[in-house]
C-alpha cells in the first residue's frame, strides 16, 4: 500500500452519535446519488440479463426474522433508532458513519482501471456499503452465515467486504490467483452459502471444476456483464451483478421506511465486538491452509492503534496493490479511511506509472543493534562514537555526490518522500541499508494473519535497522525457551509469543490446532525465532530496548546429523543478494552438511559467462561452468554466515504460485519444493 500526503492531521476519535441522514425515519431515501466516473464514463454497465426478483415483501411470517446490523452505521434499524446512545465503534463497518460525517466531500477511492472507472466521496462510499448490505438482507442473507468473496482488490471489493460484515454475516476471502482446487477447499471447509466473484472471466474459469461441486444459494458478480457468464453452469442459481445488489438494497431500505412497522417482520440486533467478522485462510508454507477467525474486536484494535506507525493526515493518497484478502492490506485500508485518506487502486502493470503520477509519500509493502545484556562502558562507547563520526566525515563528500548523480533519480522514479512500510516479517538487511543510504526511511513491521496482523513495527522517530520495532499498543511480546517453555530474558533467542486484543479467536472447525497455537493464558505461538533487544542507558544500543528481532521460523530449522541446528533463512537471504541467483532453498535435514536447490537468473548468468568468455560456439554455457559460477557466488555472499553450503542442485523451473511451490503471499513452500525434488536430493547427498 502506498500513500501521498497533504492537509492537516486529524486524531482518531470515537464518533459522536448523530442520526444517519441516509436512513432518516422522517423521509424517504433520496434517489441513489450519481457516482463520479473518471473520463466521463457512465457509472453502471447495462446488463442484458434480467435480475432475479427479490423475495416477496408480502410473504407471511409467523415469527419476525432475526437480523444483525452495525450499531453505529445503521442505528436507526435498532429498537430506539437514532436515540440509541452509541459512543464508540463496536463493529468494523461503524467506521463509515464517522468517516462520512467528518469527511463527506473528500474523495475516498479512485479506481481507474476497472470498467467503469470509479471515483467516490466518503458520503457516496458509505451509501454504496449501506445499499449492498441491505441488498444481501433482501435476498435472505442471515447473521453468521459465510459468504465466499473470491476477488481482487478494487473499490467494489471494499463495498462487498464491508456490506457482508454489516449484515452480521462472515466473509471468506481469497484472490483470483489461487487454484480452483484451493478455492474449492476453502469454500467447502468454511461452509459458505454463496459466492461473490470478481469478473465473468474468473467465474468461467471456475465454472466446470468448481461451481458444479458446490452448493450456492446465489452468486454475485462485482464487475462485468452477466451476459458473459456461462449460463449452462449457473442453471437455476440466482445471479446478481453489482448494480442489481445496490439497487435492490436501496429499494428495500425505502420499503422498510414506507412500511413504518418493519419491526414486525424483522428484528434487528447489534453486531458485537466478539462476533467473527471474517475468515482468512492462511496461505501456509506447509500443511493444509487453516481458517483464521478474526473478530470485529481484533480488527478494531488495528484501526485504533496504527497511527503511531503511519501518522496519516486527511488528504494523504495511498496507492493500493496488495491482495485485499491479505490481513495486512485490510487492516491498513480500514485504518486509513478513518483519517480521510484517498485510496487509489493500481496493479503491478501500472505501478511504475502510478508511482510517478500520484507521487506517494508512503510505501506499505539507524541505530546499532545488540543482543548483549551487558551495558557497554562509557569509555568504549565514546571510542566507538568518535570512530563512527570520523568515518561519516570522510564519506560525506562521496555521499553528497551520490545524492546529486544517483539518489535523485531513484527518488524521482519511486516518488517516496515520507517512509516505506514493510510488513510481514524481518526485512533483509541489505535492503534496509540500501534505502537508508539513499535517504528513504523504511519502517519494517511484523505480524501474522492470526494477529490481525500487526504486532510490532518500527516508528518514524526511532527506525532501528535489523528490527521489526517495539510492540504496538496493548500488545505483549515474550520470548520462550523452545525446549522448556520458560520465559527468556532480553537478548536470548527463542520462540516468539504474542498476547493482545488482536489475537485471533481460533482456527475454524479446528480446536486441536487452535489449542496448539493458543495456550490457556491467551499467548499465541508464532512459530518464529527471535529475541528482544536489552535496555541500555548509554551506548549505541540505548534506543533499541524492547525491540523485536526475528531470525527465522522454528519449523524451518534444519537439524544436521551432527546435531547442529541451522536457520536457513539467514543463508538464503545472503545468497539471494547475488545477481546470478533468482531463488534458493537450503536443504540438509539429517545430513552431515547443507545443500541448496538453486533457480539461476539465466540472463545474468549468460551475461557473466560472456564477461568471462565462457560461451561456446553455439552461444551457450556448459552446465559445469554454470555450476562453478554459482558456487563462487554462494561462497562470496554467504562468507559471513555460520554455515557453508555444500552440494547444489540447479533447477530451471522457478518456484511460482501456479506450480504450487509458492504461496499467494509469495513465500516459497519449502516442504513442497523438497517433496518435488526428493529423489534428486537423495542423489545429491550420496
Amino acid at each position: 500500500m502506498l500513500a501521498a500526503s497533504s492537509g492537516q492531521m486529524a486524531g482518531l476519535c470515537f464518533p459522536r452519535r448523530s442520526p444517519s441522514p441516509l436512513l432518516s425515519p422522517r423521509r424517504l431515501l433520496p434517489r441513489r446519488p450519481a457516482a463520479r466516473p473518471r473520463g466521463g464514463l457512465p457509472r453502471w454497465r447495462c446488463s442484458s440479463t434480467a435480475s432475479p426478483p427479490p423475495p416477496s415483501a408480502d410473504s407471511a411470517l409467523e415469527h419476525p426474522l432475526r437480523r444483525k446490523c452495525s450499531p453505529l452505521l445503521e442505528s436507526v434499524l435498532l429498537p430506539g433508532g437514532s436515540d440509541l446512545n452509541v459512543h464508540e465503534w463496536k463493529a468494523v463497518p461503524d467506521i463509515w458513519r464517522t468517516a462520512a460525517e467528518k469527511y463527506p466531500d473528500l474523495i475516498a477511492v479512485i479506481d481507474p482501471y476497472h470498467e467503469p472507472p470509479t471515483e467516490w466521496t466518503y458520503t457516496q462510499l458509505e451509501q454504496e456499503i449501506l445499499d449492498f448490505s441491505q441488498g444481501l438482507r433482501a435476498i435472505g442473507v442471515a447473521p453468521d452465515e459465510k459468504l465466499a468473496l473470491f476477488a481482487d482488490n478494487s473499490c467494489r471489493w471494499l463495498v462487498a467486504d464491508q456490506g457482508i460484515m454489516a449484515t452480521g454475516a462472515i466473509n471468506v476471502v481469497r484472490g483470483t490467483r489461487s487454484s480452483n482446487e484451493e478455492l474449492f477447499q476453502i469454500y467447502t471447509h468454511s461452509e459458505s452459502i454463496a459466492l461473490v466473484v470478481d469478473s465473468p472471466q474468473f467465474f468461467n474459469r471456475l465454472a466446470e471444476s468448481f461451481i458444479s461441486r458446490i452448493n450456492a444459494r446465489f452468486i454475485v458478480l462485482l464487475w462485468g456483464d452477466k451476459s458473459c457468464i456461462d449460463s449452462k453452469v449457473v442453471k437455476d442459481i440466482p445471479l446478481y451483478d453489482y448494480k442489481d445488489m445496490t439497487k435492490l438494497g436501496w429499494e428495500s431500505r425505502n420499503a422498510l421506511l414506507l412500511s413504518g412497522h418493519q419491526g414486525q417482520k424483522e428484528v434487528f440486533e447489534t453486531i458485537t465486538p466478539e462476533d467473527v467478522a471474517t475468515l482468512i485462510y492462511t496461505s501456509g508454507t506447509s500443511g493444509t491452509p487453516k481458517g483464521v477467525m478474526l473478530t470485529h474486536r481484533n480488527l478494531l484494535h488495528q484501526i485504533k492503534n496504527l497511527w503511531d506507525i503511519v501518522p496519516a493526515e486527511p488528504g494523504d493518497r495511498f496507492l493500493s496493490m496488495l491482495p485485499p484478502w491479505h490481513a495486512y492490506e485490510r487492516a491498513c485500508e480500514y485504518f486509513i479511511f478513518t483519517y480521510g485518506i484517498q485510496q487509489v487502486y493500481t496493479t503491478v502493470k501500472y505501478l511504475k506509472e502510478d508511482l510517478q503520477r500520484y507521487q506517494p509519500h508512503y510505501i506499505i509493502s539507524g541505530t546499532v543493534l545488540s543482543n548483549n545484556p551487558v551495558q557497554p562502558s562509557f569509555i568504549v562507547y565514546m571510542v566507538k562514537w568518535i570512530w563512527a563520526r570520523f568515518i561519516a566525515t570522510f564519506l560525506w563528500p562521496l555521499h553528497n555526490l551520490a545524492k546529486i548523480l544517483v539518489y535523485k533519480k531513484i527518488h524521482s522514479a519511486i516518488g517516496i518522500s515520507k517512509a516505506g512500510i514493510s510488513g510481514g516479517g524481518s526485512l533483509p538487511m541489505h535492503v534496509d541499508k540500501f534505502f537508508e543510504a539513499i535517504g528513504i526511511k523504511v519502517q519494517n513491521g511484523y505480524g501474522l494473519t492470526e494477529t490481525s496482523p500487526v504486532v510490532a513495527a518500527r516508528r518514524p522517530f526511532c527506525n532501528v535497522l535489523g528490527t521489526v520495532g517495539p510492540p504496538v499498543k496493548h500488545t505483549d511480546i515474550k520470548v520462550f525457551d523452545i525446549e522448556t517453555g520458560d520465559v527468556l530474558p532480553y537478548g536470548s533467542k527463542g520462540i516468539v509469543k504474542i498476547k493482545g486484543p488482536q489475537v485471533m479467536k481460533g482456527y475454524y472447525k479446528n480446536p486441536s490446532t487452535t489449542n496448539e497455537a493458543l495456550d490457556q493464558e491467551g499467548w499465541f505461538n508464532t512459530g518464529d525465532i527471535g529475541w528482544i533487544a536489552p535496555r541500555h542507558a548509554i551506548g549505541p544500543s540505548r534506543k533499541c530496548g524492547g525491540m523485536l528481532v526475528l531470525e527465522g521460523r522454528a519449523k524451518d530449522t534444519i537439524v544436521l546429523s551432527t546435531g547442529e541446528n541451522v536457520e536457513p533463512a539467514e543463508i538464503e537471504e545472503a545468497a539471494s543478494r547475488s545477481n546470478l541467483i533468482n531463488q534458493i532453498v537450503v536443504i540438509g535435514q539429517d545430513q552431515r552438511r547443507l545443500g541448496a536447490i538453486v533457480v539461476p537468473n539465466n540472463d545474468e548468468v549468460l551475461a557473466e559467462a560472456k564477461r568471462k568468455s565462457l560461451i561456446d560456439e553455439n552461444g551457450e554455457v556448459a552446465k559445469d561452468e554454470v555450476m562453478n559460477m554459482l558456487y563462487d557466488e554462494l561462497r562470496t555472499w554467504t562468507a559471513q554466515c555460520s554455515f557453508r553450503i555444500g552440494p547444489i542442485m540447479i533447477v530451471d523451473e522457478p518456484f511460482t504460485i501456479d506450480n504450487g511451490l509458492m504461496t499467494p503471499t509469495m513465500k516459497i513452500r519449502r516442504d513442497k519444493v523438497t517433496a518435488k525434488y526428493q529423489t534428486e536430493i537423495e542423489a545429491l547427498f550420496k
